[in-house]
């Protein structure tokens, strides 16, 4: 099927080996890790980017698909006008059709509370030149012609996309490698190589590289990977479950965010589902040790979670999975190329009853395929993007399922980042120490 997740499966693209040295390394082959790589060798850097299992095969190519400016943290959203122009650029330079459309990203809204959220964001997108705005319920009847029920409202964002990331995040890298960029998959770092505080390579599962700068931008495994260097940091990863259905009629381009249901058009023809809020936190000792710097968003929605009482085994956060190892030593990295979660099938076929009655014309919805991915989050809903306690250290890492649509100016960043080269955005947001030195928690957006 067009579109589906990369796995363990999938056939290995980029064998290769490791070099001796490099001027700059990336962990990580999702869409943060690729774009870093991508523009950091347009700026003239060496760079190798290690990949324990497949390019994108977690949450890159496991995401809805959604790029969105709608919805944004206020630090995010500058960000995010720069992606949503950098992936049209990336679209022209590839042969590969990944199914970039600016179709829209609609939330409908369930009573004027939702309306006066939604007109807030409004205002603070207008400063950036972004063309949200809101909808009436008579506007989105009119949008929705096939849709049962009435809303108060919406919001719109008619220069948002989609994409397949399926597709996206591998022709990104094939632009990368072009570029000069060595892609190793199947190839895990086990540690950072560190002399007096500072950055001076990795050792892989092949052998170590030295490198002066390293990028982690491992998703759901960053944390495992700094702490067994002593390094705390409160991310967490969070199931999502996803389905793909069947070949469906036309009932709108914009990707849309209802009460039951979130749902966008796919390329094969079929929509990409599913459910809205409360994905799955699996407990672990991890759950335990962060719990203090979640509380303020565990207050603000009591059910914005649900509990699963453990860590299946091999996760990052499995009560069986070491938290110290020496470079010698088979890790958790290795042991689990692919973290390819079960998805929930009781909640595929409750989203798509909710789809079914939402667009009664449809008819039967019947999943042709289903999956799961683990979205690395932290504690306010936005990410590490920032030097680390290490000299040398670039983190980029818990984009709180808002990875995808912003990975390219991320990636933009984070090569500038280990550059030195001036950013172009605040990123006092997004700094390592907030967890740590006595900030009050502010809670951004989710969704």
């Amino acid at each position: 099927m067009t579109g589906a997740p990369i796995t363990a499966e999938t056939p290995v693209k980029y064998p290769g080996t490791v070099p001796d040295r490099a001027d700059l390394i990336v962990i990580g082959a999702g869409v943060i890790g690729v774009c870093t790589a991508l523009f950091a060798a347009r700026g003239g850097a060496n760079v190798v980017v290690l990949e324990k299992g497949r390019v994108a095969a977690e949450q890159s190519s496991r995401n809805w698909g959604w790029i969105r400016q709608q919805g944004r943290d206020p630090a995010e959203l500058p960000i995010m006008v720069e992606a949503n122009r950098i992936w049209q650029e990336l679209d022209r330079e590839t042969n590969d059709d990944f199914g970039l459309v600016r179709g829209g990203v609609t939330y409908f809204a369930r009573d004027e509370a939702a309306m006066a959220r939604y007109g807030a964001f409004v205002d603070r997108a207008r400063p950036h030149g972004v063309d949200s705005r809101l909808m009436t319920g008579a506007e989105v009847a009119a949008a929705y012609p096939d849709m049962r029920g009435a809303v108060a409202g919406a919001l719109t964002t008619p220069s948002d996309m989609r994409a397949e990331p399926a597709r996206a995040v591998p022709a990104l890298a094939g632009i990368a490698v072009r570029e000069g960029v060595r892609i190793v998959e199947n190839c895990a770092v086990r540690c950072l190589d560190v002399a007096d505080r500072r950055i001076t390579g990795v050792m892989t599962e092949h052998g170590r590289i030295a490198a002066p700068r390293v990028v982690l931008a491992g998703g759901a495994w960053s944390s495992l990977l700094l702490r067994n260097h002593g390094i705390s940091m409160p991310q967490l990863s969070v199931r999502e479950t996803v389905a793909a259905t069947q070949p469906l009629p036309d009932i709108g381009q914009a990707a849309t965010y209802a009460k039951g249901v979130a749902f966008r058009r796919r390329a094969d023809g079929g929509f990409t589902i599913a459910p809205p809020g409360a994905p799955d936190l699996f407990i672990g000792p991890d759950a335990f040790r962060a719990l203090r710097h979640y509380i303020p968003q565990i207050r603000s929605d009591p059910s914005g979670h649900r509990l699963r009482a453990r860590a299946p085994r091999g996760f990052p956060d499995a009560w069986s999975t070491p938290r110290r190892w020496s470079a010698d030593a088979v890790t958790p990295f290795e042991r689990m190329r692919v973290l390819d979660p079960a998805p929930d099938l009781a909640k595929i076929d409750t989203m798509l009853r909710a789809f079914e009655a939402m667009f009664p014309k449809l008819g039967r919805v019947q999943a042709r395929a289903t999956w799961a991915g683990m979205i690395d989050t932290m504690p306010d809903i936005v990410p590490i993007v920032d030097h680390g306690p290490l000299d040398g250290l670039i983190i980029g890492t818990g984009m709180s399922g808002h990875g995808f649509g912003i990975g390219p100016a991320m990636g933009r960043i984070l090569a500038d980042l280990a550059a030195d080269r001036p950013v172009g955005h605040d990123l006092t947001r997004f700094r390592f120490n907030r967890f740590t030195d006595g900030s009050k928690i502010d809670l951004g957006p989710d969704n």
